[in-house]
């Protein structure tokens, strides 16, 4: 029997998870993070070299299924994601991922990746980076409203990104609560465990909002929401998902990612289809404003975007190939004549 070894150019580097919770423990979470934000950025001072879509969704009951793709015209990339809150209950991820990078001119992949760890991070890093343009000046408290798999990510990232020291923890599970106060022990934070939302918010200048149920919900009612704070909503990610009253949007200056994808996904599904919004490429830009006073209302109404998870995955490329945290797989036939695939298929029986 011939045992035919696979050619350099059947090789695609493929970042596990052992690898990924690796890398990101060489480099550290929250460096990790801050330097996803600075590709984050980078990539949308470009933005208008990129292709943009909204991302391709298969809805049912229990969740959603999506692909993100996009290119710079170079590079080729997309994640696969699911979101589907009941799983918990199952021992699951509410989210899982993974994600790929290509080369344009072959179509050649050149990275494979687990993205469930990584588009925890990327998430975080754009909210912080977000906050870092939008909230008011000297803010140093957030409100965190649900406290899932993401919040730690959230508070971290704020901390290094946005300056925030102190963090307020608000779940409907207390248990949810007792954990991530527990994961943000020792890490320079003041974190401070509360009974209400209403609680949580009390001296916060940013509120975070982050919660899993696939549902017209009000997490955050009009008079809960003084002036002068910037919101960072981010659990509303579908149609029918969102998380703040309405009378609050229309209180609020809106900032969002792509607003064809918003419009359908985000909390302003609430509102009617003109409603004002501003990019946030447009800002990092300085063709728009951010914040222009202390009294104002920013929102980011953030679903995340193709392009977040394509400059996460660009970061990771360019760290493992200092690190080598990747296995070589086996991905594409490679055979001696590209016209000869089945002689290729034969020559291995």
């Amino acid at each position: 029997m011939t045992t035919l070894e696979p050619s350099d150019k059947a090789l695609v580097p493929f970042v596990s998870v052992d690898h990924m919770m690796k890398l990101i423990h060489h480099i550290g979470v929250e460096q990790m993070m801050t330097g996803i934000s600075d590709y984050i950025e980078s990539d949308f001072k470009r933005w208008e070299l990129f292709d943009k879509t909204p991302r391709v969704a298969s809805h049912s009951e229990k969740g959603v299924i999506e692909l993100m793709p996009t290119s710079d015209g170079d590079v080729y990339g997309f994640k696969y994601v699911n979101g589907h809150p009941s799983n918990t209950k199952d021992g699951l991820q509410t989210v899982t991922a993974f994600g790929l990078l290509a080369d344009v001119a072959t179509g050649y992949p050149v990275l494979l990746t687990e993205m469930t760890i990584l588009t925890a991070l990327r998430t975080a890093a754009t909210s912080a980076l977000v906050a870092r343009l939008l909230a008011p000046k000297g803010a140093h408290v957030m409100a965190m409203i649900g406290n899932g798999a993401q919040s730690e990510f959230q508070s971290l990232a704020m901390k290094a990104i946005a300056g925030i020291d102190e963090v307020r923890l608000y779940d409907i599970d207390k248990a949810a609560t007792a954990k991530c106060a527990a994961n943000l022990a020792g890490t320079g934070l003041k974190v401070v465990a509360c009974d209400t939302a209403e609680e949580a918010m009390l001296g916060a200048q940013i509120i975070t909002t982050c919660t899993a149920d696939k549902q017209y919900a009000t997490i955050l009612t009009d008079n809960m929401i003084g002036s002068g704070v910037h919101i960072n909503a981010i659990g509303g990610d579908c149609p029918g998902k969102t998380e703040l009253a309405p009378a609050i949007l229309h209180r609020s200056e809106i900032f969002v990612e792509y607003p064809e994808q918003t419009r359908i996904e985000g909390e302003i599904q609430q509102l009617d289809p003109d409603h004002a919004v501003t990019e946030i490429w447009q800002v990092l830009t300085g063709q728009a404003k951010g914040r222009s006073d202390d009294k104002q209302i920013t929102l980011f109404d953030s679903v995340g975007f193709a392009i977040e998870d394509f400059s996460a995955l660009r970061y990771v490329r360019d760290q493992i190939e200092e690190t080598g945290l990747f296995h070589p797989l086996d991905l594409l036939a490679d055979p001696d004549d590209p016209r000869d695939l089945f002689g290729m298929l034969q020559r291995a029986k």
